[in-house]
């Protein structure tokens, strides 16, 4: 059921980021369209705007021209009217005429050019608007190409995730079908197991009626109605547990730090390497995913610092004084309820770490067996995931009698405990094979062109934190393993039950413990304490045999620790002895070849002298030694600290006893220069750790001024990017109202330009009526 629950929970998941998706390509579609309209609209709007430039440049060509005819008018009329003047042959009322004709012209005049003025100004105003319109069609073009190809390649992207989301949908479907046939039989076991619970319950319940009818009847002095308060049942006071408690628990708790500090580690150089690879945050902006991923990896110090102080709590609730049961044990609860969020936190990432090595697979230079470590790493974090969810239920399993009585009997904490270890390997195991799959990867990485150094070290630094991860989780599972027979033993019970103990006998337990300490203490106050005669007597045999024997023992062990420095002096002498023989045979070997040599040459003189060498060697060596204490050369016994030799003084080997001191001096020689060798390896060593601790605090304070620097920015951006957006919106508005107004000036002056035209024509007509009077006159 529960896997049914979390395909359900996934399936929900998916088709919600499915819908976001589908919503979110809506909108895009509609904002290209969008674009795509305002775009013909504008170059339709420009398009009109060039064709009335047009008709207002024929109308201004053509007004021009009448205008040019005019002029050539007027200077006739005004010829006329000099000429007229001239004769003298009109009479007043033709000045008068004339007079008035010619303010009207001039008038008109006036009215031309001024409307020549505002017929310039207009075309200038219009070009102006023309060429800003014409580069924020250029501007609306770009955009609308970025907006479709970014469409573009939404759209490939979402069909490929509405595939992989159909096919996942195909086999969770498959798989719920299969769920609900398991269920079905789960449901069908179930009833049967009701009812044989049932039948139990029955039988019990007939037991506990005939048990109960013979306590009444047998035992009368036993307090059967209220057995919670029943003095007999409360357990002793196990001192002997209390300390191993204590002691199990620290070594809990040492072994829990060591696992947090790791934890810390993994993550935070976990998030570091999001931030280099597959994109470097410092040259560019890594994807919005990886982005949501450092966000959650940089809180996991709440999640997993809660851990460490929790469990201090319960390290600390377990003295001496109290009584450590499950059922007494309340700080397990909050160290429950801290690892349970730790664990939703791991599934919390766990989507992101998927995508994260998704995208490392889509880099341009991922090969393929690295794609394929990636696959067996997304196989281990899943494995790592679905532990710790184990380990919690487990966990919140172990807590819950402390918060609810009679919750688990004493068969199924034994069960849990030993499916708790069992769990605590297969983390080990899996977190064993995601750090193996981690340094093969790191490995091929190393060999890719594009490799910084920045990446090698984070690399490093995180494969060193599973490494510490592993070892701590080893630990964990091999301690608790060990001292599963502590866990699964009940160390208090009530007398003649097998039954949990309650707080409630608890509480009465420590109170007949400091009951019993102040009457000890009041008594012993009271009376000095005073041994039986029997007794003592007994203590003083067992005391005079136990310091004799220790006497004898000590005895033994310094004759031990004599024999062996002896043995030790011995195989010191004996291993000189045998390099001595070496170099004595190597001489002797000499010797050897040298009298063969003067052998060879005798063999070519007398035969006197042959024989003479021939009986040289065929001596014996009690002969030889019979010469030797003859010619006064006897054997000479030579001690020193480290032994004794046994020389012979000859005229050949004069010098063993320099050569035993030297041989002796060159193996100590010998072996200060090993001893040298490793000290100064020792100390390059260090020097090396040491210098690496410190390029690492600097890396970490460079890395913090930079996150903290990266965050600045980050606001920054955030802050320029609304500003933009917020002018971006000003702009858009102000041209629309530009635009409104120049349509609005545009209709405005081709009503004057058509109010103009008339009143030109009307001119033209009047001038030509009086051109026909003056001439009719």
């Amino acid at each position: 059921m529960a896997n049914v629950t979390d395909l359900q929970t996934k399936y929900s998941k998916l088709a919600q980021e499915y819908s976001k998706l589908r919503a979110q390509n809506q909108v895009l579609k509609k904002g290209v369209v969008d674009e795509q309209a305002n775009s013909a609209s504008l170059k339709e709007q420009l398009k009109q705007r060039d064709q009335s430039l047009r008709k207002q440049e024929q109308e201004m060509d053509s007004l021009s021209f009448r205008n040019q005819q005019l002029a050539k008018r007027v200077e006739l009329l005004q010829e006329e009217l000099a000429a007229s003047e001239a004769k003298g042959k009109k009479g007043k009322h033709g000045l008068q005429t004339q007079s008035v004709f010619d303010e009207d012209l001039q008038k008109k005049i006036e009215e031309n050019e001024r409307l020549h003025i505002q017929f310039y100004e207009a075309d200038e105003q219009h070009k102006k608007t023309e060429a800003e319109l014409r580069e924020r069609l250029e501007k609306l073009d770009k955009d609308a190409e970025q907006h479709q190809a970014i469409v573009d390649g939404l759209t490939t992207k979402y069909a490929e995730t509405i595939e992989r989301l159909q096919s996942d949908k195909a086999r969770l479907e498959v798989k719920a079908q299969t769920l609900e046939r398991e269920a079905k039989e789960c449901r069908m076991r179930t009833e049967d197991c009701q009812q044989q619970l049932r039948q139990c319950q029955s039988e019990l319940n007939r037991q506990v009626k005939q048990s109960s009818s013979v306590i009444q009847e047998k035992v009368p002095f036993n307090d059967t109605k209220f057995s919670d308060y029943n003095s007999l049942n409360v357990p002793s006071h196990n001192r002997r547990h209390q300390l191993k408690a204590r002691d199990v628990a620290g070594q809990a708790m040492s072994f829990i730090q060591d696992l947090v500090a790791a934890l810390l580690n993994f993550h935070s150089y976990t998030e570091q390497r999001v931030h280099i690879y597959p994109l470097d945050s410092s040259i560019e902006t890594i994807s919005p995913l990886n982005q949501k991923f450092s966000q959650y990896l940089h809180e996991n110090a709440a999640y997993v610092r809660p851990l460490e102080d929790s469990f201090l709590q319960l390290y600390q609730s377990i003295t001496e004084d109290t009584v450590t049961v499950l059922e007494t044990v309340v700080k397990l609860k909050n160290f429950a309820d801290n690892f349970s969020s730790y664990t939703h936190f791991l599934q919390k990432i766990l989507p992101y770490q998927l995508k994260s090595l998704e995208e490392e697979c889509e880099a341009p230079l991922c090969t393929a067996a690295l794609s394929a470590k990636n696959q067996e790493l997304q196989s281990d974090i899943k494995r790592v995931t679905s532990v710790f969810e184990k380990l919690q239920n487990y966990i919140n399993l172990l807590a819950l009698p402390s918060v609810q009585q009679d919750a688990m009997p004493q068969s199924n904490t034994s069960a849990v405990f030993t499916q708790l270890a069992a769990c605590l390997h297969s983390l080990h195991d899996a977190i064993k094979e995601m750090s193996k799959h981690y340094n093969q990867k790191a490995v091929i990485e190393r060999e890719l062109p594009t490799v910084t150094q920045k990446l090698c070290t984070t690399t490093e630094c995180l494969l060193g934190s599973l490494g510490s991860l592993t070892s701590c989780t080893g630990k964990i599972a091999t301690f608790f393993s060990n001292n599963l027979d502590f866990f699964t033993s009940s160390g208090y019970s009530p007398r003649g039950s097998t039954a949990a103990l309650n707080p409630m006998q608890a509480e009465s337990m420590l109170a007949n413990k400091k009951k019993a300490t102040a009457y000890i203490q009041a008594v012993k106050k009271a009376k000095p304490q005073s041994v039986p005669y029997r007794e003592a007597l007994s203590n003083r045999r067992i005391l005079t045999s136990s310091t004799e024997s220790r006497e004898g023992l000590t005895q033994q062990v310094q004759q031990s620790q004599e024999k062996i420095a002896r043995l030790e002096q011995e195989k010191e002498h004996w291993l000189l002895e045998a390099q001595l023989g070496k170099v004595r045979l190597e001489k002797e070997n000499q010797r050897i070849a040298e009298l063969e040599a003067q052998l060879a040459a005798a063999l070519g003189g007398s035969p006197n002298s042959q024989t003479a060498a021939a009986g040289t060697l065929t001596r014996g060596p009690e002969e030889a030694a019979a010469e030797l204490k003859a010619a006064g050369k006897e054997p000479t016994l030579c001690t020193s600290l480290v032994g004794m030799l046994c020389t012979t003084p000859t005229d050949e080997h004069v010098g063993d006893e320099e050569s035993r001191e030297q041989l002796i001096k060159s193996h100590y020689m010998a072996r200060v220069g090993e001893l040298t060798t490793q000290l100064q390896i020792s100390d390059s060593k260090a020097v090396h750790f040491h210098s690496e601790c410190r390029a690492l605090a600097k890396r970490l304070a460079i890395a913090e001024k930079s996150r903290e620097t990266f965050s600045e920015e980050v606001k920054l951006a955030n802050q320029n990017i609304t500003r933009l957006q917020d002018e971006l919106a000003t702009t858009k508005r102000s041209y629309e109202d530009q635009l409104s107004m120049m349509s609005d000036h545009l209709c405005s002056m081709n009503e004057t330009l058509s109010k103009q035209r008339e009143e030109i024509d009307t001119l033209k007509m009047g001038s030509k009526g009086n051109a026909k009077k003056n001439k009719g006159r």
